[in-house]
Formats: structure tokens, sequence, C-alpha cells
């Protein structure tokens, strides 16, 4: 035990005192002073949420949001808003077992199952991953698309050169790759703004949207909209992620500093989800607003290109959102691959080169999008998007379950466990998805339901 870890087993019933460190390349990497200013230590330890929130605007929220609002107006804003703060507080969780017990989800639960149950746990999260990538293929190579005219068959296979873009920004250090996040982040909510303030929503209706309807839950398609939704929303790989990159920083191993770490993590999240809030609302606002009650059945991101202009009656709105779509895709792209290192590494202890990690994963997922845009052309790579996101949302309970069971174990956790109140929303949340998950798999079996 090191000179910091001075907060023994009967504080922390969990440290870890071996070797073993999550990312262990870029983990107490990054510096923060010891006396500066509240937002001077909140700017050192900012950085994590954005990684984070990149996997709550990837393109396959895109498809989902488009949908639903397309389909039926601003009544499903009220899942976004549920799902983004059922998502805040999941990675307020998933900080807090990472900057308290110095272990990833992936290790924690490694440790509390074994190693067979783990490697089926692993295989179960390299599939959400794939899920994905799968979804930032697509939407890259729909962006490439309609920006430059490029055949989606092509673009698809251009899109496994990002591989190169990461390798030379693991090189530069993990600033660098969370300093692109915030600014292609950026990009995206800009964007959006310009697109809904013209698009002209009825203000009204859209405010209404954030109320929950009952509806939601007995109409079947509105469900499974919002089962995508819910899966593009709350990501099952960014608990692995958010739970290691936390680590990220050189905060004290003891008492205090864990509690000052965990504070402006928190803090960090939270504000970063919040703008992944407004990107995800702009989306379906824009949807509802552009193509809900005009006769056009828009549910998939080309026709929303297509269809984006001459509805709203600015020219520009159709380049603006597919450079958008391009800088999302780019952006998540990042995070996918940091979280099946941490997955691997984290579930089964196998380490492998970044670069390998990278080609093996994007591979995995431009096979399934070429064969499908191949045979069904870009309606195959539509339903293709939104189902990737309901695969999303049938992982979520094996990576949220073990979250909120280790972080609620005072044995585990020491005084830092949830309080009862943690408690009490971490189980409804849990219960709201379980449930949820429970509806699409028996409506799906049942019906023999397919999209589009």
């Amino acid at each position: 035990m090191n000179g910091q870890d001075e907060q023994t087993k009967a504080d922390i019933g969990w440290l870890r005192h071996s070797s073993t460190v999550s990312l262990e390349e870029v983990n107490n990497s990054i510096r923060i002073p010891n006396k500066a200013r509240f937002w001077q230590k909140f700017f050192a330890f900012a950085g994590p949420g954005s990684l984070v929130a990149v996997g709550y605007v990837d393109p396959g929220n895109w498809a989902t949001s488009i949908a639903g609002g397309a389909r039926f107006g601003y009544t499903l804003l009220s899942v976004i808003l549920i799902s983004n703060l059922i998502a805040m507080l999941l990675q307020s969780l998933a900080a807090k077992l990472g900057v308290v017990t110095g272990r990833d989800l992936a290790q924690a639960t490694r440790d509390a199952v074994g190693i067979k149950t783990a490697f089926i746990l692993w295989i179960l999260s390299e599939v959400a991953i794939i899920a994905c990538d799968l979804a930032e293929v697509i939407g890259s190579a729909i962006a490439l698309h309609l920006l430059f005219g490029i055949p989606l068959l092509l673009g698809i296979l251009i899109t496994t050169l990002d591989v190169l873009l990461l390798l030379l920004l693991q090189k530069k250090g993990f600033r660098i790759i969370e300093s692109l996040i915030i600014v292609l982040m950026a990009t995206i909510f800009v964007v959006f703004v310009f697109e809904v303030i013209f698009s002209k929503p009825e203000i009204t209706a859209l405010l209404g949207g954030y109320v929950p309807k009952f509806e939601i839950v007995t109409n079947p398609e509105m469900l499974f909209i919002s089962l995508g939704i819910l899966g593009a929303t709350v990501m099952p790989h960014n608990l692995y992620l958010h739970s290691s990159i936390v680590q990220t920083r050189q905060y004290k191993r003891n008492k205090e500093g864990r509690k000052e770490a965990l504070k402006f993590s928190v803090w960090d999240s939270n504000i970063s989800l919040f703008f992944a809030f407004l990107i995800n609302s702009a989306i379906l606002i824009l949807g509802a607003a552009a193509f809900h009650g005009i006769g056009l059945n828009v549910t998939e991101i080309e026709g929303a290109y297509e269809l984006l202009s001459p509805t709203v009656g600015i020219g520009i709105a159709s380049t603006l959102f597919a450079v958008a779509l391009l800088a999302s895709g780019q952006n998540s792209t990042i995070t996918g691959t940091l979280a099946g290192q941490i997955v691997m590494e984290g579930f089964i202890n196998l380490k492998i080169s970044p670069w390998l990690r990278r080609i093996v994963t994007r591979l995995i997922a431009v096979v399934p999008a070429f064969v499908v845009t191949w045979i069904a052309g870009s309606k195959g790579t539509g339903d293709l998007l939104l189902w990737s996101q309901v695969v999303l949302s049938l992982q979520l309970p094996f990576a949220v379950i073990p979250l909120v069971l280790f972080t609620s174990d005072k044995r585990k956790m020491g005084e830092f466990a949830n309080r009862k109140w943690v408690k009490l929303l971490s189980w409804l949340s849990t219960v709201i998805i379980v449930t949820l998950n429970i509806f699409l798999v028996a409506y799906i079996l049942i019906t023999g339901h397919e999209l589009g």
C-alpha cells in the first residue's frame, strides 16, 4: 500500500491494494492543483464527463429521436427527460465506484462474481459496444454520403480509417482527446440550436411533451421507439468508461482526496449530460417541428436530410445537419474504443495493443453494416441503427444492477456507500429499465415486430 493509501480497510472495505489499475497508460496522469479556487479545480477535473456525454449523442440517438419526433410529435420528450435523469444518477454512481475503490465497473464485477461469470458478462458487453460501433459506422457513412456524395458502401469502408486518427490522439495525451471531444460536442450543440430556432416549434406543445403520458406504455409503437431512446441515452458501456476515466486525475487517494474528486466528478458529469440532454431534445424537437403532422413519414436520417431544408425553409439546414452527424460519429468512435479496452482488461484481464483492439472492434461492426447496406440499401441501415439501440437497451441491466449493488454495499464502499434516498432512486431506475426491457422482448417474441 503506497503513502497516499493511508485510509485502510477499516474505512473502505474494497480499496484496491494490487498493482492492477484501470487504463494503466493514463491512470493518475493528469495533475490537480493543490491550492486553487473552485473553478480552477473544476476545470482540472472536467473532461471525463464530456467523454461520457458523447455516448448520449451518437448517431443511434439521431435515428431514434428523429423517428420519435416524426411519428409522435413532442410526446417522447418526456422519455428523453426521464432517461437523462436516470443517466445522471447512474453515471454519478459509476464515478463514485471508480474514485472510491480504484476499480472500474468491469474489474469490480470480476472481483465479485469470479472469472467464469465475468467472461459471459464480457461477451455481453462486447455485443453492446459492437452495437454502438455499428451506429457510429453507419452514421459516419451516411454523413459522408450526404456531404460528398460518397456511396454508402464506400463510406462504410472509409470509416475504418478513423483508427489512425484515434491512435494519433492517444499519443498526444488524454487531455488532447478530451479537448477534441469538447470541440465536437460544441459544434453539434450550436448546429442544433440553429436548426431548432429556424424550425419554429410550437412552444406550448413542446413544453407539454416533457410531461409523461400513459400512452407511451400502452402504445406498442411508442414503447418500441421509447426503448430505443432509452438504449441510446443510458449507455451501458458508458458506465464502464466513466468508472475508469475518473481515475486519470491525480487526486489524493485518501478520504479527503476522494471526497473532493467525487464532488468535482459529479459536477463535471451532470453539466456535460445536461448539454447532451439539450442536444437530444433538439433532435426530437426538430423531427417533430419539421416532419410531424404534415404527411411526411420521416424515420431515417437520409430522409430527414433531404426534406429538412425544404420544410424549414433554410437552404443550409440540411448541410449543417450532415456536418453535425459526421462530428457525432467521429466523437463516439473514441469513447467506444476506450470502453472496449476497459471491459476487456477488466473482465478477463486481457491486454492487447490499442491499435489491434480498435481494428478488431471496427471490423466486426463494418461487416454487418456492409452486408445490410449491400442487400437492403439505406432503408436497411436505418433499421439497423434503430435495432442497435435496442440491443444497447437490453444490455443495460447487466451493467446497472451490479453498479447499484456495489455502490450500496458499506462493506465495499465504507462511508461512501449510497444513502437511503440514493438507493431508492437507483433501484427505482433499475426496475424501470428492467421492466421496459421485459416488455420489449415479450412484444418482439409475440408479435414478430419489425420496425419500419
